[in-house]
């Protein structure tokens, strides 16, 4: 199964807060195979430790060292949030990449991740799509 696949995104998300945007995030790697119900709760404790606010628009919301066990296989989920959403101390959101990672593979695709996202002009890339392919091209680098 592909880390990341055109199932795995969802586009034009209206959400209100950042833990609907979490849940949304996690529901998709459920929904997908990628990992355990309770792998959501485990992004939550992940946010409540520290933001997965990364800056230019992104979170990264993941679940905590010891959801690991919850992991089936490492899969990305991404959740496109246009008009955006407040992550707290007024960081807006617009991209969400949930991470599911298994053994340590959850930082190889952490830090193809980061690369992508390191370039603002990506980033905008990745708000302005309007299919999933597109935002697939720009992470090809993560399959």
């Amino acid at each position: 199964m592909a880390v990341l696949k055109k199932e795995n995104i969802v586009l034009g998300a209206d959400v209100k807060t950042k833990e609907e945007a979490i849940r949304l995030a996690g529901r998709i790697l459920v929904e997908q195979g990628y990992v355990e119900e309770f792998y959501i709760d485990k992004m939550f404790e992940r946010e409540a430790l520290t933001s997965t606010y990364m800056g230019n628009f992104v979170a990264i919301p993941h679940g905590t060292e010891d959801a690991k066990k919850l992991v089936k296989q490492a899969g990305l989920s991404i959740v496109q949030v246009p008009h955006g959403v407040d992550f707290g101390a007024g960081n807006i959101v617009k991209i969400l990449i949930g991470i599911a990672g298994k053994d340590n593979e959850h930082l190889e695709i952490l830090s193809k991740v980061a690369i992508v996202c390191s370039e603002e002009e990506n980033i905008q890339k990745m708000i302005a799509a309007t299919t999933e392919e597109e935002i697939l091209q720009l992470l090809n680098e993560v399959k």
